[in-house]
């Protein structure tokens, strides 16, 4: 146990140094913020528009009072799909005596103002006048051909909605490496989670804990890798400058779990050297 740093290049934390490596046979990806940047910025929407909502309640705080609040709810859920920050949204309207929308039309407005965020990144990519690196994690492309290259089963699962991860994935040009399927949220939010992903990679390929491989940067998922006995590597990209750690994400991973915390793939060589040590 303990934390360490390795690394030629790129700082590589190593938090638990005392679990079993190199066995993996499948690994599941997180998609926003830890392969994808399209939605970097997404709570720059989602907190204001919380926080508009709460404000017109008949109890409400302060505004510095209800971006608190509403920041507390939506980071712990950040991971899980997108109508669970929705449903807490409508628990905290009721709290303030407000009469609240249904769950799903808060989702659909907050995915109309993200779209008029994001809109110009998925179509620069759709006509090429985007590159695909400058909306990827860096190296991401370069990992994902090295773990197919080292015959992992590969998973996408994503708290986005189903469609758009699909959509997304393929401009990117990543959607061809996960061969074991991509998973996006759906509206009969009870049919899916991670932690059901999950389950289905153990059942499917009859793996032990320690051979499942898992990459997120939210706290959902490297709860759920962690709870079977996989290995967590937390993803803290600094998603604007698209290099260096985010503070933040670096504590929140840490707290979840994760084995080793990283600020983005370039750190490639030293990654699979230690993830895949040579006995």
């Amino acid at each position: 146990m303990g934390t360490g740093i390795i690394g030629r290049e790129v700082a590589v934390e190593i938090i638990k140094d005392d679990i079993t490596r190199g066995r993996f046979k499948a690994a599941i990806f997180d998609f926003d913020g830890t392969i994808s940047l399209i939605r970097a910025g997404w709570q720059d929407v989602m907190y204001p528009y919380f926080v508009e909502v709460l404000a017109e309640t008949p109890r409400a705080e302060s505004l510095e009072e209800l971006e608190h609040v509403v920041r507390e709810f939506v980071d712990l859920l950040t991971g899980k799909q997108t109508i669970y920050q929705c449903i807490q949204l409508v628990e905290e309207v009721e709290k303030r005596g407000g009469a609240p929308l249904a769950p799903l039309e808060y989702k659909h407005e907050y995915l109309r103002r993200l779209w008029e965020r994001i809109e110009y990144r998925v179509h620069g990519l759709e006509d090429g006048s985007i590159e695909q690196e400058t909306m990827l994690v860096p190296g991401s492309m370069q990992l994902l051909r090295e773990l197919k290259n080292k015959g992992l089963s590969l998973y996408l699962a994503s708290g986005t909605d189903e469609p758009y991860v699909l959509h997304e994935a393929a401009v990117l040009g990543v959607d061809g490496f996960f061969d074991g399927g991509i998973y996006g949220a759906l509206d009969r939010y009870e049919d899916f989670s991670k932690e059901k992903v999950i389950q289905e990679i153990i059942k499917s390929h009859n793996l032990a804990g320690e051979e499942l491989l898992g990459f997120g940067d939210g706290y959902v998922e490297i709860e759920n890798v962690k709870a079977v006995g996989g290995y967590a590597v937390g993803v803290a990209t600094d998603e604007i400058r698209r290099e260096g750690i985010n503070e933040w994400k670096r504590q929140r991973l840490t707290e979840a779990g994760a084995d080793m915390i990283i600020p983005d793939y370039r750190c490639l060589a030293d990654l699979i050297e230690y993830l895949f040590p040579k006995n």
